[in-house]
C-alpha cells in the first residue's frame, strides 16, 4: 500500500481504550517513546486492534506547531 504521508512510525500497540464512538490507541515506538491516536471505534474494530499488535502510526499534517518555554 502506498501513502502520501511522509511520517510512518513503526511500533507496538501497548494500550487501547474504547468507548461507544472512539478508541484511544497508544503505540510504543522502538526508542520507548509513545504516540497516542484517537480513531473511531469502528476503525479499531475493523482493524481488529489488540495490545501487542505491530502497527504503523501514519502522520499526515499540513501544520505542525513548535513551542518553547
Amino acid at each position: 500500500m502506498g501513502l502520501s504521508a511522509r511520517n510512518d512510525l513503526a511500533g507496538t500497540v501497548t494500550a487501547i481504550k474504547k468507548d461507544e464512538i472512539t478508541a484511544e490507541v497508544v503505540v510504543e515506538l522502538g526508542d520507548g517513546q509513545t504516540v497516542t491516536s484517537t480513531i473511531t471505534r469502528g476503525s479499531a474494530d475493523r482493524l481488529d486492534l489488540a495490545e501487542g499488535d505491530e502497527v504503523s502510526a501514519v502522520i499526515k499534517a499540513s501544520e505542525v506547531m513548535i513551542a518553547k518555554e
